[in-house]
C-alpha cells in the first residue's frame, strides 16, 4: 500500500510540475523581431486571424518597443483586410488615443473612414455609418491636409454628402407624396443648405418650388425657382420648375432665363 501511495504521489507531482511549466494557451514566444516578422508573414498569406493574434502578443510582451506601436496599427489593418470593419474602428481609435501625433495617425483616421464607408447602406436605410465616415474623412483633411490620404478622403467626402443628401430627398419625397408640405420643405432645405454641392441639389430646389406652390406661398416658390435657374439653367429640373411657375403665372412667359436677377442679388 505504501508503494502504491508513493507512486501516486510521484505521478501527481510530475503532473503539477508539467502544469506549472506549461505556457498559457495561445501564448507565442520569440524575440520582438521574430514575432513581428511572423505576424507579417501570416498577414501576407491571408491568415488574418493568426496575424492579429501575433501582433497582439507582440504588443503584450513588448509594450514599450517601437514594434509594439507598429503592431497596434497592423491589428487594425489586418481586421480591414479581413473586412471585419466593426473591429477595425476600435483598433484604429486605440492607436490614435495612444499615439495622437504619430506619423501614421492620418492612416489610422483613413482606416476608420474606410471602415464606416464600407458599411454604408442604401439610402432607404439608416445612414449613421455614412455620417461617421464623413466625420472621419473631414477630420483627416482638416488635421492632415498634406497627407497622402487627403486627396482620396476629399473624394469620399463628396460621395458621403451625396449619399446623405439622397436620404434627405427620399424622406422629403415621401412627405411630399403625403401632402405634408412643411415636413417635406424642411428636408429639401437641408439638402440645399447642408449639401448644396451634391447632385441632389437641383431636384431639391425643384421640389421646393412644388411644395411652396402647393402651400400657396408664391414668393418662396419664385425664390427657389430663381436659385435653381441661376445655378442650374440647363438642368431638366429647372425646365420643369420654369414650366410650373409659368403655369401658375409666377414668372414671365418666354423669359426662361434672366428673370431671376432680383431674387439672387
Amino acid at each position: 500500500m505504501k508503494n502504491k501511495n508513493l507512486y501516486v504521489a510521484i505521478l501527481m507531482g510530475g503532473l503539477l510540475a508539467a502544469c506549472a511549466s506549461a505556457k498559457p494557451e495561445g501564448e507565442l514566444t520569440g524575440s520582438v523581431n521574430e514575432l513581428y516578422n511572423q505576424a507579417m508573414d501570416q498577414m501576407q498569406a491571408g491568415k488574418y486571424s493568426s496575424a492579429i493574434h501575433s501582433f497582439e502578443e507582440l504588443d503584450r510582451q513588448y509594450p514599450y518597443s517601437a514594434w509594439a506601436t507598429k503592431a497596434q496599427l497592423n491589428v487594425a489593418y489586418a481586421h480591414f483586410l479581413a473586412k471585419d470593419y466593426a473591429e477595425v474602428i476600435p483598433a484604429a481609435e486605440r492607436f490614435l488615443q495612444l499615439h495622437p501625433g504619430h506619423t501614421d495617425a492620418p492612416y489610422a483616421l483613413y482606416l476608420i473612414g474606410l471602415s464606416h464607408y464600407g458599411r454604408m447602406s442604401d439610402v432607404s436605410r439608416d445612414q449613421s455609418d455614412t455620417a461617421d465616415a464623413l466625420a472621419a474623412f473631414e477630420a483627416l483633411v482638416e488635421r492632415f491636409p498634406e497627407s497622402s490620404y487627403a486627396r482620396d478622403a476629399k473624394l469620399k467626402i463628396t460621395l458621403c454628402k451625396d449619399h446623405l443628401a439622397g436620404k434627405e430627398m427620399e424622406v422629403g419625397r415621401y412627405y411630399l407624396g403625403q401632402k405634408k408640405y412643411l415636413a417635406a420643405i424642411n428636408r429639401f432645405n437641408t439638402v440645399v443648405h447642408a449639401y448644396e454641392t451634391s447632385s441632389q441639389a437641383p431636384e431639391a430646389l425643384y421640389r421646393l418650388v412644388e411644395s411652396y406652390i402647393a402651400l400657396g406661398i408664391a414668393d418662396e416658390a419664385q425664390r427657389a425657382g430663381a436659385i435653381l435657374g441661376y445655378n442650374y439653367p440647363g438642368s431638366v429640373w429647372y425646365k420643369q420648375a420654369y414650366a410650373l411657375l409659368v403655369g401658375k403665372k409666377l414668372v414671365p412667359e418666354n423669359a426662361e432665363t434672366g428673370w431671376w436677377d432680383k431674387w439672387v442679388k
